[in-house]
């Protein structure tokens, strides 16, 4: 007898986001504070609400251009926003700290749980595919993360239908047998309108916003990931 299928709250692959669910992009702070004491969290704050907004503009407009570029333009805006000056040299040493961000404490230990319980994993991000290899390699996630997919393949950003069609096409599943997991929550919404099954991190609480959809699940550390695969029963085998 074939197994039944997989329903909503048992998916069978996990992808998650990377900037901001698996890695820290606000752990540039430290760095920024060092080029401009006092302003690293402002600045890291605007920095990432530019980069978001130019992914945005660029895939509605059909303008694309790669995200470390829009990631680049986001810095100098922020920058010129504040009154700041950004020099070169400190231009190139905060852009390198994209390729080192700060995975979340627990996130090493999940995926390891997740590779032990055979369940596979990859990320679906707007980054560029060098960017994402870079920093999945600096934080020794890169034999516990298959697939990596980039936005780059398509030209578009999320929430883009063509960005989220990526994960089946990859892994050869439907959309509700894969758990998306995203600590951004418009991302979140936007996989559980392609179809996802979803689990929003959602580590500031913040409300969800106002648009007549929820994720699947909403947690608040990437621990919650794995209520989704319970350990297996270790007597279940010896009856």
């Amino acid at each position: 007898m074939p197994p039944p299928s997989p329903t909503p709250f048992a998916p069978r692959a996990v992808l998650f986001d990377v900037y901001g669910t698996l890695f820290d992009v606000h752990s540039v702070g430290q760095r920024l504070d060092e080029r401009f004491a006092g302003m690293g969290a402002r600045i890291a704050a605007l920095w990432r609400d530019k980069q978001i907004e130019y992914t945005r503009l660029a895939t509605i407009s059909r303008r694309y251009r790669p995200f470390g570029e829009l990631t680049r333009a986001a810095l100098r805006q922020a920058c010129a926003l504040l009154g700041l000056v950004l020099t070169p040299e400190a231009e190139t040493q905060l852009m390198d700290e994209y390729l080192r961000l700060a995975p979340f404490p627990e996130n090493l230990q999940v995926l390891r749980a997740l590779k032990s319980r055979g369940v596979r994993t990859g990320v679906l991000s707007n980054g560029d595919p060098p960017m994402l290899n870079a920093v999945i390699a600096h934080a020794g996630f890169d034999s516990l993360l298959d697939p990596v997919l980039s936005a780059h393949s398509v030209e578009r950003f999320k929430t883009d239908d063509a960005v989220y069609a990526l994960g089946p096409r990859a892994l050869g599943l439907p959309a509700p047998d894969i758990l998306f997991v995203s600590s951004n929550g418009w991302d979140a919404i936007g996989a559980t309108w392609y179809g996802y099954t979803t689990l929003w991190i959602n580590r500031a609480r913040q409300p969800l916003d106002p648009l007549g959809t929820e994720p699947t699940r909403t947690g608040h550390s990437l621990r919650d990931v794995l209520d989704f695969f319970p350990s297996p029963d270790p007597l279940a085998s010896r009856t």
